[in-house]
């Protein structure tokens, strides 16, 4: 093998090495930049609190709508707390009814 045919492989394997190394990093990099953290956290901080705030108008419409409806079907009754919209679980809180301490009795009226 001549000095050419040696300087020439040298070439070839230093770019290729250079392309390899390349393309694993712009993989690597395209990978991770999604997370990356933003250049300004306003827009991020923005969406959070409007989330939460539109969380928290939706619960307070949905209890008003229950409270409504409930008072369509027994007038003037204390309303229960409203059973848990997105829990499945074990609920102890009187399974949506008047605890029967604070059932109004027949007798006892108002003064």
């Amino acid at each position: 093998m001549g000095k050419l045919e040696k300087v020439s492989t040298f070439i070839w394997r230093k770019y290729a090495d250079y392309v390899y190394t390349k393309w694993e990093r712009f993989l690597l990099w395209n990978m991770v930049e999604p997370y990356t953290r933003p250049k300004s956290f306003t827009p991020v901080v923005t969406v959070y609190v409007a989330a939460f705030y539109t969380g928290v108008v939706g619960a307070a419409i949905t209890e008003q709508l229950y409270k409504e409806k409930y008072w369509e079907d027994h007038p003037g009754e204390v309303v229960p707390i409203m059973k848990p919209k997105f829990y499945s679980g074990p609920w102890k809180v009187a399974m949506g009814e008047v605890p029967a301490h604070l059932k109004r009795k027949p007798d006892q009226s108002e003064h």
